[in-house]
């Protein structure tokens, strides 16, 4: 009896786990066609940092650098932050939320009329159009 309810458990989880899953890739494709990339991207390992990249106007030779113990901590919390700029999320509460709470905020995001893609956040094509948004959830 023991097993069948452990099994129960591990499935429920199981199924959450897939749900939150899709939830995040379907945001993540959303927030991909905004930024007038191609939603699938999201989808292939490490093509979809280098569309992120993109997207946010950085320079897609700095990838090498996520192989980098501990120096890939910094520039995926900077690739978040520079994530959020691009989409209008300024202020700090955006950017801790998307670091930390990536799984709701990039569904959120994504599946959102209010948010739309700005601009890129870093490099030459930045603008400085997207500090002028005001900060919402």
């Amino acid at each position: 009896m023991e097993n069948q309810s452990s099994g129960i458990l591990i499935g429920v989880s199981g199924l959450f786990y897939m749900a939150i899953f899709i939830l995040v890739y379907a945001g993540l494709w959303k927030l991909f066609v905004k930024a007038g990339k191609p939603g699938w991207a999201c989808l292939v390992p490490i093509y979809n940092i280098i569309v992120m990249h993109e997207i946010i106007g950085r320079e897609v030779w700095k990838i090498v650098l996520y192989l980098i113990p501990l120096v890939n901590i910094y520039f995926f919390i900077t690739l978040y932050v520079s994530l959020a700029k691009s989409y209008g999320k300024t202020g700090i509460g955006n950017y801790l939320a998307l670091i930390f709470l990536s799984f709701i905020m990039i569904p959120l995001w994504g599946f959102s009329d209010e948010v739309r893609y700005v601009g890129p956040s870093e490099g030459p094509a930045a603008s400085s159009s997207y500090s002028s948004i005001p900060s919402t959830y």
